[in-house]
């Protein structure tokens, strides 16, 4: 099966590969900000039939991504690059007055365990923030890495970064992803279709499959940063960078 932090990985050193503004780009795509999709499709007189049959992604999926109504994953600003004949970070519009390099950790995870504490038990803010070492949309949420248990997937203090916004689950069959089933357990696994229709079966290293299940929340991955390369904030330092944020608009 697919490995889902290789793959995110592979993606970010083409981005990076292309250029260093890419990277900046990408990781600000969020809901509201629109592509050049539409743009680029139009160009080459291609419609929208052929160019999701180009991507290998449903017509209304296109559709919704040319319209900013859906996240344009790293996976997906490839898929489009390669049938548009274009660069990814050409794909991606330049204004970007936002940039912000922290996001919420949400939970801590370990082997196969549930993602901790229960989700009725973090703030809205989450558990604290860290800095990360490039621009984070506004949408995104974190987990952290606890222990060794999950070796050699992730390290001790990997921190994984998601979208908060939910995707169905067909989108992510194959991948790691973080998920929250119809008893409200929170689980980063690899999902996998069950044996009767809408449900779902979760598997991850060191840990039993769990199967059958039915998915409230899925949270695909977008990227996952190593341990040592991001610091955590503290108050001061967190309202010392939302001042310098609002100074410079």
């Amino acid at each position: 099966m697919p490995n889902r932090q290789i793959a995110v990985n592979v993606n970010f050193a083409y981005l990076a590969l292309d250029n260093t503004c890419a990277m900046r780009e990408f990781c600000h795509m969020d809901k509201s900000t629109p592509n050049r999709i539409r743009e680029f499709r139009e160009e080459a007189e291609m419609t929208i039939e052929e160019l999701a049959e180009a991507t290998g992604l449903s017509v209304s999926y296109v559709s919704r991504l040319e319209k900013g109504e859906r996240n344009l994953s790293l996976r997906n600003l490839n898929l489009f690059a390669h049938a548009l004949d274009k660069r990814p970070h050409d794909l991606l519009l330049e204004d970007r007055s936002d940039d912000r390099n922290v996001v919420a950790v949400m939970g801590r995870i370990a082997a196969g365990a549930e993602i901790s504490p229960d989700e009725e038990q973090v703030p809205p803010e989450g558990l604290y923030e860290i800095e990360t070492p490039f621009p984070i949309p506004d949408d995104a949420i974190a987990f952290e890495v606890s222990g060794e248990s999950m070796w050699p997937r992730y390290d001790p203090g990997d921190i994984i970064i998601c979208w908060r916004q939910s995707v169905i689950p067909e989108e992510v069959v194959g991948w790691e992803a973080a998920v929250k089933t119809s008893d409200g357990s929170r689980y980063l696994k690899r999902v996998l279709r069950g044996s009767t229709q809408g449900t779902y079966d979760l598997e991850s290293h060191n840990a039993a499959p769990i199967r059958g299940v039915s998915l409230l929340w899925v949270a695909a991955i977008q990227s996952v940063i190593r341990s040592g390369q991001w610091r955590k904030m503290n108050s001061s330092q967190r309202h010392s960078m939302v001042r310098k944020m609002m100074n410079a608009r």
